[in-house]
């Protein structure tokens, strides 16, 4: 039954097993792109399609960079979770193999699920997309602060230190001798807190614009930890955008802080004083990551946009404030004074 264009004769026997395609069944699969972590499939049967996902030992990216396999039964645990509380903000899981490292979920159609990240680079701003991610990580925060049985699920440390505290991190502090203190301070201190379970890869390239909400996808770096990881990581993207699109500026910024208030309206594990702390400390370290780490992105094309993060990231690194607002003031004040 393997087709010219099938990736691997097992991921078919895998679909056959679990009864997703029947034996003798012509399939056709079809490489999604986007992705540096994965091999990610739409595979089209007669009766629909699906999507099939397989984590890789080392990702698609210039520098070196390798992970664990186990982190795909990771992200098949994490959608299971998320499926239960938000059925309508995860796609739906099929199947999973732990032993060939894949999983098969739903298939969600582009023209139904637009990507975040996409609407933004287009200009297509909306506060109420941002306040309904904010809400949603939140929720789902909410909902697995202090459990038990998910901290021991997932006490993925060591996946977690891998795939974003040492590519972001510890990458960004060998290129920085002046902040390596600080910054190896901040992903020791993330790595000791187990708080919520963390998604861990909540960026605008891993959000579907769903017609009932946002749909979150890639969740291979779960684990639990300090939700202050997820937020900062969410609103690092929002203020980089801000350079990829100046005209689009302060509709970012709302977004920025629609984003924040809604997830806090959600958040109530722990006094908001000092998550909000946390996660102001944190973001400039994300932000320099995004510019000085092994996984850049790549819509900063010039060195004018990456001084620019570089010179906030390192006065907030060096002078930490309490607030997010506070981030978003200083990262618009380096705005006006290189106009000016």
């Amino acid at each position: 039954m393997t087709q010219p264009n099938s990736p691997d004769p097992q991921l078919d026997a895998f679909l056959v097993e679990h009864q997703l395609a029947c034996k003798d069944e012509a399939l056709t699969w079809r490489p999604l792109t986007g992705g540096v972590s994965s091999d990610i499939w739409r595979v089209d049967l007669a009766k629909g399609s699906l999507c099939v996902k397989r984590a890789l030992s080392t990702l698609k990216v210039s520098a070196t960079w390798e992970a664990p396999v186990s982190r795909n039964a990771d992200e098949w645990a994490w959608i299971q979770f998320a499926a239960r509380h938000c059925p309508d903000n995860v796609p739906i899981p099929l199947a999973h193999d732990a032993k060939l490292g894949v999983f098969a979920m739903s298939f969600l159609t582009p023209a139904a699920h637009p990507v975040w990240k996409q609407q933004l680079l287009e200009g297509d701003v909306c506060a109420d997309t941002a306040r309904a991610v904010g809400r949603l990580v939140g929720h789902l925060h909410a909902v697995s602060a202090d459990d038990s049985e998910l901290r021991d699920r997932f006490d993925t440390l060591e996946n977690f230190q891998a795939l974003r505290l040492d590519p972001y991190l510890i990458a960004t502090s060998k290129r920085h001798p002046e902040l390596e203190s600080r910054l190896r301070y901040l992903a020791q201190r993330t790595a000791s807190i187990r708080t919520a379970l963390v998604h861990g890869d909540v960026s605008p390239k891993n959000i579907l614009v769903g017609p009932k909400g946002p749909v979150l996808l890639d969740a291979e770096c779960a684990w639990f930890g300090d939700p202050a990881f997820d937020l900062a990581f969410c609103l690092n993207h929002l203020l980089l955008k801000c350079l990829a699109r100046p005209d689009r500026q302060e509709a970012l910024i709302a977004s920025f802080k629609a984003l924040t208030e809604a997830y806090f309206d959600e958040a109530d594990w722990e006094l908001r004083a000092a998550l909000e702390a946390r996660t102001a400390e944190l973001l400039p370290a994300l932000l320099l990551a995004r510019v000085d780490g092994k996984s850049p992105v790549e819509y900063l094309t010039d060195d004018a946009q990456r001084d620019h993060v570089r010179a906030v990231a390192a006065r907030l690194l060096l002078e930490p404030v309490d607030y997010l607002y506070q981030v978003a003031q200083t990262w618009r004040e380096e705005i006006e004074s290189r106009q000016s």
